[in-house]
C-alpha cells in the first residue's frame, strides 16, 4: 500500500481524554461546539493540502507515490492472476445522488492532466465512518462480523443515521502525491439550519459509532482518528504521462505535476463559488446529509477500493 501520514494538522492542541475513544478528545477541546469542530476539520485540510502542494512543486519531487497493490489490479500494468488478501471492516456512507454527480464532474476534469490516473467508480464513492479492522484475514473477518452481527447491534449502528443527521458542506479537493478526494467539513449554522440544529456533528458520529462497536464486544483497530471527511476519487498507479527523456535517462515532468496542482485549485476555486454556503443559504447540491438515500453500509472483505460486500445496509432518510 501507498505510504500515507495520517497526521492530525488542525493546529490545536488535544487534551488527553479519560476516554479510550480516540474521536472524544477532539470534541472536549472543542467543547461539542460546531463551530470550532468545523475550524479543526478546515485547518486540517489547508493545512495538509498546502503541505502536500509545498512537496510536490519542490524540485527535489521526482515521483508520485504509486500504490503497488492497485497498480497490479487495475490500469496497464494489471495482472490478472493477482489477488488481494487484505480483508477488511468499516462502516462506511454513501453519496446520494447529487455527490456522485459533482465527483463524476471532477473526474472528467482531472482526467485530462492525468488520464492514467485511476478513478473511483461512481458505485464504490464511500466515506469511512469507522474502519473497524484492516488487513486481517478472511476468518478474523468473519469471526468480527459474527460478534457485530449479534443481538443487531450493526443493523442499530447502521441504521444511527435515522436518528442523527449530520450534514457536511464545502466540498473542495484535498491530495498528496499518492491520491486525490472530496473533501467537506461538518456544518455548523449554514443555510436554513442553526448551530444548534448542527450539534450533532459528522465527527459526533464517527464518535458514536466507534462507541457502539466497542459494546458489541469489537476494540476497533484503526489507522486512524484525524479531522478528515472525505470520498477517495482517485489515486496513482504509475508515472504514465509524468515523465521525460534526457540525457540522464527518464526524468519526472514538474510542469505536468504542476498542470495537475493547477487544475485542483481551478476546480476548488469553482466549487467554492458554485456550492459553498452565501449569505444566502447553501447552493442546491452544495451540501451532503449523511444517511441520504442509503443509511450506513456495514461492509467487509477486500475493500481498499470501494469492494468487498455488504453484510448490512442501513435505511436512507
Amino acid at each position: 500500500m501507498a505510504a500515507v501520514m495520517f497526521e492530525d494538522l488542525s493546529g490545536t492542541a488535544t487534551p488527553v481524554s479519560k476516554s479510550d475513544n480516540p474521536y472524544q478528545p477532539l470534541l472536549d477541546s472543542a467543547n461539542d461546539d460546531p463551530l470550532q469542530i468545523q475550524a479543526r476539520y478546515t485547518t486540517h485540510r489547508t493545512t495538509r493540502t498546502a503541505l502536500q502542494k509545498s512537496k510536490i512543486l519542490d524540485p527535489s519531487f521526482s515521483e508520485w507515490t504509486v500504490d503497488p497493490i492497485l497498480a497490479k489490479l487495475d490500469g496497464p500494468n494489471k495482472d490478472p492472476a493477482f489477488k488481494d488478501e487484505r480483508n477488511c471492516i468499516v462502516f462506511w456512507a454513501r453519496p446520494p445522488q447529487h455527490i456522485r454527480d459533482m465527483i463524476r464532474d471532477i473526474q472528467e476534469e482531472l482526467r485530462n492532466v492525468a488520464p492514467d490516473m485511476w478513478f473511483m467508480p461512481l458505485q464504490n464513492l464511500h466515506i469511512t465512518v469507522l474502519e473497524v479492522i484492516f488487513s486481517v484475514t478472511e476468518p478474523e473477518v468473519n469471526q468480527i462480523v459474527s460478534a457485530l452481527l449479534k443481538d443487531g447491534a450493526a443493523e442499530n449502528i447502521a441504521n444511527i443515521t435515522l436518528r442523527y443527521r449530520p450534514r457536511l458542506v464545502k466540498p473542495m479537493i484535498s491530495y498528496d502525491a499518492a491520491a486525490m478526494a472530496l473533501s467537506f467539513v461538518p456544518a455548523a449554522g449554514e443555510g436554513s439550519k442553526s448551530v444548534d440544529e448542527d450539534k450533532y456533528t459528522y465527527h459526533h458520529l464517527r464518535r458514536d459509532v466507534y462507541d457502539k462497536v466497542v459494546a458489541a464486544g469489537v476494540k476497533p483497530a484503526s489507522r486512524y482518528a484525524v479531522p478528515s471527511a472525505h470520498l477517495t476519487i482517485g489515486r496513482f498507479i504509475n508515472q504514465n504521462g509524468f515523465t521525460l527523456d534526457g540525457p540522464d535517462g527518464t526524468a519526472f515532468d514538474r510542469e505536468k505535476a504542476k498542470k495537475v496542482i493547477d487544475k485542483v485549485e481551478e476546480i476548488n476555486d469553482r466549487l467554492q463559488k458554485r456550492f459553498w454556503p452565501t449569505e444566502a443559504g447553501v447552493p442546491k447540491g452544495g451540501e451532503w446529509t449523511i444517511g441520504e438515500e442509503k443509511g450506513l453500509d456495514f461492509r467487509k472483505g477486500t475493500l481498499w477500493y470501494g469492494g468487498g460486500e455488504t453484510v448490512v445496509l442501513g435505511k436512507g432518510h
